[in-house]
């Protein structure tokens, strides 16, 4: 493994890659430079794109850096994407193309399910997505372990794809869709940003591999720095119904989001609390305060650029870039477009949870 921090020289090779084996046959030698998306907003996960001189057809193909560092030379794949048929240009002397390619969930999103389509209660939810997923493409599917079972039958709707369809049947069992550099499907399961461990920690001193442009966002409208509970029995009283209330207020100075701070309430009531049982005053007190505390955390959003290195969609990283304010900060990373060039530049984008109260 080479010291992603260090100098080093940078190339790419590219493969045709055999739909039945998964393995590399042959090398391609007309393309001339390429782009790759990791994306988690989007359906399929990523895309590429390639520039090539004359046609490659319709196949897959597996993208590799290549890096030579004190004398050694290395490869690592970044992505296996299924090339689509270009359109061409000619200049007189040669043909040349810009290329898309997409990741191996493109064949999940090809084609609908039967009308009606169906998996059944009690059914394990991942070994049905596991065989609905191994059925509908060609790319290495990796078998999950999961025990949870369907409560109810799970129909498809007339709008749905088989991708459609087994990321909604997956989410029952909180998991998602995920592949690896070499383009096999993986189902990984869903988890707090708090729960997870960082790969890899961007700083700001000597070594860093991070370059100096940040960005951040945090959208503070309509988080409640007041929260009301309202809690009817449902059984009669001799008075009537029985009903108590509850109110937690963010007054800390230190808060963004305060009274103090805004200026002004805003109430979030909840009139039908999740508790069992009938609760005491004090109990719903406290309900009031975890709402509270629960609403006033945000999601942050944070793009940066890199230096590539081994960390890839979803992964947890730390963040210790103190010029813009950033101190030990886990963040999950759902977007990264890497540059196939001599730079290999990542653009990245990462989010965060921010706790304002409590």
């Amino acid at each position: 493994m080479p010291n992603w921090l260090g100098s080093m020289q940078r190339t790419y090779e590219y493969y045709v890659v055999d739909p039945g084996t998964w393995k590399d046959v042959r090398k391609l030698d007309n393309i001339k430079s390429s782009s790759i998306v990791r994306d988690s907003s989007v359906e399929t996960l990523g895309s590429a794109s390639m520039n090539t001189v004359g046609s490659i057809g319709e196949c897959y193909v597996r993208i590799y850096l290549v890096t030579i560092q004190n004398g050694q030379k290395e490869r690592f794949p970044l992505a296996t994407v299924l090339v689509q048929t270009p359109a061409m240009s000619f200049n007189g002397k040669t043909a040349t193309s810009t290329v898309d390619a997409y990741t191996p969930l493109l064949e999940l999103k090809e084609n609908p399910p039967p009308i009606g389509y169906s998996r059944l209660k009690d059914e394990n939810i991942m070994q049905a997505a596991y065989e609905i997923t191994r059925e509908h493409v060609r790319a290495p599917v990796v078998k999950p372990i999961c025990e949870e079972t369907l409560a109810d039958d799970f129909v498809s709707n007339t709008s749905d794809t088989w991708l459609t369809f087994t990321e909604d049947l997956i989410m029952k069992a909180k998991h998602e869709f995920a592949l690896d550099d070499m383009g096999r499907i993986l189902f990984a399961p869903k988890q707090e940003i708090a729960s997870l461990q960082p790969v890899w920690t961007y700083t700001d001193d000597n070594s860093s591999i991070l370059h100096p442009e940040v960005s951040m966002d945090q959208d503070l409208y309509g988080i409640p720095n007041v929260v009301e509970v309202v809690y009817s029995s449902q059984y009669e009283t001799i008075d009537g119904t029985h009903t108590i209330f509850a109110t937690a207020r963010n007054e800390d100075p230190n808060s963004p989001t305060s009274v103090i701070n805004r200026g002004r309430e805003i109430i979030y009531r909840d009139t039908r609390p999740a508790i069992s049982g009938e609760p005491t005053q004090h109990e719903l007190d406290e309900y009031a305060k975890k709402l509270l505390e629960e609403l006033s955390t945000i999601e942050c959003n944070i793009s940066y650029s890199h230096g590539y290195c081994p960390v890839r969609l979803g992964d947890c990283v730390r963040l210790n870039y103190t010029r813009a304010g950033l101190t030990d900060v886990k963040a999950k990373v759902v977007y990264q477009s890497i540059s196939c060039d001599a730079s290999c530049r990542v653009t990245e984008k990462a989010v965060y949870t921010k706790k304002l109260w409590g």
